[in-house]
């Protein structure tokens, strides 16, 4: 079982950055816990702050591995592109939000990704990507 997991903009800062809303933990090191407790998966990681790398990842990866979880930051409410690459794509794909969308500004509340996703996790911290895991690969 392959899984790529794509974070967009500010993720790379995970731990650092308001650190109330996204958490204490960097992402590597909770890659490391995700592929203990998955060992039989297979996962690849990329992070990018710029939207065409975005898309140019999901479309590379998007017809070799079983399942993506994409984490698109704050393209999720602007990126009518990002939904578009995910339509052209065959592997499924997982949105997951750090935190609750819905619960923060207005504008947050709008997703140009989650029509094109199989589904949608948000608000349940670093904890949402585990979610998703099992969400592609039922153990």
């Amino acid at each position: 079982m392959k899984i790529a997991i794509i974070n967009g903009p500010n993720l790379n800062l995970l731990g650092r950055r308001e650190p109330v809303v996204y958490g204490s933990q960097n992402f590597n090191s909770y890659l490391e816990e995700l592929k203990e407790k998955f060992p039989s998966v297979e996962f690849s990681y990329f992070q990018s702050n710029v939207e065409g790398e975005l898309i140019n990842e999901l479309q590379r990866v998007g017809f070799d591995v079983n399942g993506i979880i994409l984490n698109p930051g704050g393209y999720t409410h602007t990126s009518v592109a990002i939904g578009d690459a995910i339509a052209a794509i065959d592997s499924p794909v997982i949105e997951v939000h750090i935190s609750n969308i819905h619960a923060r500004e207005e504008f947050r509340k709008i997703s140009h990704v989650s029509a094109k996703a199989r589904g949608t996790i948000c608000g349940l911290g670093l904890k949402g990507y585990e979610l998703a895991v099992y969400a592609l690969h039922p153990v």
